[in-house]
């Protein structure tokens, strides 16, 4: 859900705020036991009826692979895993917009009751104890000789193109080693040339992905929850290599590449971070497994 990651976007949402202020198929499970809340577009969801036996999870119908309708979301799935070891029953309340309006337009409307994927120092929710960390990649061709480990290889400043999502700390760094300017027109026909000034616009995962795989991009930078799966899936082979934690920008200054993730609820509802935060401990073998099948990078715990 909201990365932005790549968190979306991420980036991941909070980490795509903060910067842009600063400058493995569906589970059958969850498919039958979650209820779709329909809503009309541009409009608050429709709020399902309060029950202890359920968890009301706000949910982004537009933020693939994070979040999708049909419930294949990589978070859709952590949240219908975790909602099960707490005993309930997942109902995923469908906002038609992406996830970085779950909070405004869903969490605060009490439409819902959780957002999964928030980073976790999110200062607009209480968060829960993370449920994985991961950070940054480099995305490149297996076939070709440029296995880009640190924004300090020489060979990035000498690249055809380079995609990065736009307020990531990709971009940062893109700006940082002073290319931006030359890859500007490109990334901006990868949204049609739609300004991200005064609308959400974000490059799609997936299409950062295929730019590199169609050898049209030389390097992607993405949130690695973002962009695994599509990675994962590509017939071009790929390799995606962690942007190391400690980068730092030519003034010395360190840019953050790695974040925690955790589910994000009202700040008046410690009763339910705290059921999370047990729901999460219990459901931890099967957050792993989620992870892996789409080949997510984790990163361990400081």
């Amino acid at each position: 859900m909201p990365r932005p990651r790549a968190r979306i976007l991420a980036a991941r949402l909070a980490a795509v705020l903060t910067l842009a202020a600063l400058a493995a198929g569906p589970a059958t499970a969850q498919e039958s036991e979650a209820q779709a809340i329909q809503s009309d577009p541009g409009k608050a969801p429709a709020a399902p009826p309060a029950d202890p036996a359920t968890l009301r999870i706000c949910a982004s119908e537009k933020q693939p692979p994070l979040s999708m309708k049909d419930g294949s979301g990589l978070e859709n799935r952590v949240a219908a895993a975790v909602a099960e070891a707490m005993g309930k029953k997942p109902v995923f309340v469908w906002l038609p917009k992406p996830a970085i309006y779950l909070v405004r337009d869903a969490l605060e409307k009490r439409t819902c009751d959780v957002v999964v994927g928030l980073d976790s120092d999110d200062p607009r929710v209480l968060t829960t104890k993370p449920y994985y960390r991961s950070g940054y990649v480099f995305i490149t061709r297996a076939d070709k000789d440029l296995d880009v480990k640190s924004w300090s290889d020489p060979r990035l400043k000498t690249l055809d193109h380079m995609v990065v999502p736009f307020g990531s700390p990709g971009e940062a760094m893109l700006k940082d080693i002073g290319r931006y300017e030359e890859d500007m027109a490109y990334l901006y026909s990868l949204v049609n040339f739609r300004s991200p000034r005064n609308q959400y616009t974000q490059i799609d995962p997936a299409r950062i992905v295929s730019e590199v795989a169609n050898d049209k991009a030389d390097v992607g930078v993405a949130f690695g929850p973002d962009v695994a799966r599509y990675v994962k899936e590509s017939p071009t082979p790929l390799r995606m290599t962690l942007v190391p934690a400690d980068t730092v920008g030519s003034d010395g200054r360190k840019v953050a590449q790695v974040f925690d993730q955790s589910m994000g609820v009202r700040k008046d509802d410690e009763a339910l971070r705290k059921a999370l935060d047990a729901g999460i401990e219990k459901a931890r073998p099967a957050i792993a497994a989620i992870l892996k099948q789409d080949g997510v990078p984790v990163v361990a715990s400081n």
